[in-house]
């Protein structure tokens, strides 16, 4: 989605001047795997209008492949504005009949369901998927169903649940649990799942969803903690951030988790990961924050548990180690 920005605080009504920028969960995500040196190819369908165009070439120069992404000339690509009032940022959102929500299966309307979409849905190592897009239309729903759906061949299917209580007015939001028991990796909010199903800590999450091979609790400033199938639940703790504005963290997260475990990494360092990514989203105006270089995060994610918690990442972070070059602690200091 293309994201506005305002450049002052208040509200909407009387702002004049925005900057736009990049959203949306998956693009988000896969904007961050591409920032960790990973191949990544992201696959939607935008409006054939200029956002579209916008859209396209950032991502693209952030280095993810865009070339499974389909043109819609009859459907606008999907905006939202932010709204920064003071303690909090609102979103006004505006995709209702976008492209995006006319995605449908086989992946999506295109004049061959081998085509080059359908080919990036089933080709890579892992597919990463969202709640948010279960929840724009029956059609959406529908292409969910179809890719977490278990047969021969599939790749490892990553679902992050995104709960949005607006998105979810008249829908049951069960749908999303129904969704997540079928994938492989499951990445879900304390605080999501305790309104979408009434589920009161991690445990009972893991209690309501005993499928995934690898289930991850996000505790918000506490932590996060992974449950993997036959193995002991491991729990670690967030480093303390200096927070500019907390949407578009729980993507980071979910990107440096992935990182980890395309990595080979150990389950503690791979939630580091996802703990150090999600402080570059937190740090920033913008959904997409400024990712640390991969040395960078790598000797961060290496410190002693001593140093781990008492790391402190203010805002800036990123863009200092890298203009810097500086791979220890120092720069997020």
């Amino acid at each position: 989605m293309a994201v506005f920005t305002p450049e002052t605080r208040g509200p909407l009504a009387g702002v004049t001047r925005f900057h736009r920028g990049i959203g949306g969960a998956e693009s988000n995500v896969a904007c961050y795997l591409a920032g960790y040196g990973h191949r990544v190819r992201w696959v939607s369908r935008v409006g054939a209008d200029p956002f579209g165009d916008h859209l396209l070439a950032e991502i693209a120069a952030r280095g993810v492949d865009v070339r499974a992404v389909e043109r819609d000339p009859h459907r606008p690509t999907g905006i939202y504005f932010k709204e920064r009032l003071e303690g909090r940022t609102g979103v006004l959102y505006h995709r209702a009949g976008s492209a995006a929500s006319a995605m449908s299966p086989p992946p999506f309307p295109s004049p061959s369901p081998d085509g080059v979409a359908g080919e990036a849905a089933r080709s890579g190592r892992v597919l990463h998927l969202s709640g948010i897009t279960a929840a724009l239309s029956a059609s959406c729903l529908a292409l969910l169903r179809t890719l977490t759906a278990r047969r021969p061949g599939r790749p490892v299917v990553s679902f992050d649940v995104n709960h949005r209580p607006a998105l979810w007015r008249s829908g049951d939001p069960a749908v999303l649990a129904e969704l997540a028991r079928d994938c492989d990796v499951v990445f879900v909010g304390e605080d999501e799942a305790r309104q979408a199903w009434g589920l009161r800590d991690a445990d009972a999450v893991r209690a309501a969803l005993p499928e995934p091979g690898l289930l991850v609790v996000k505790r918000g400033p506490e932590g996060a903690v992974a449950y993997a199938a036959g193995a002991p639940s491991v729990e670690v703790p967030a480093p303390r951030v200096e927070v500019v504005e907390p949407v578009g963290a729980g993507d980071a997260f979910a990107a440096g988790f992935l990182s980890g475990c395309l990595r080979g990494l150990p389950m503690e360092r791979r939630l580091r990961h996802g703990h150090v990514l999600a402080a570059a989203a937190l740090t920033a105006h913008a959904d997409l924050g400024t990712p640390p270089a991969r040395d960078h995060a790598d000797a961060l994610v290496a410190l002693d548990e001593a140093r781990w918690r008492g790391l402190r990442l203010a805002a800036g972070w990123t863009e200092g180690a890298r203009r810097s070059g500086t791979a220890g602690t120092e720069a997020a200091r």
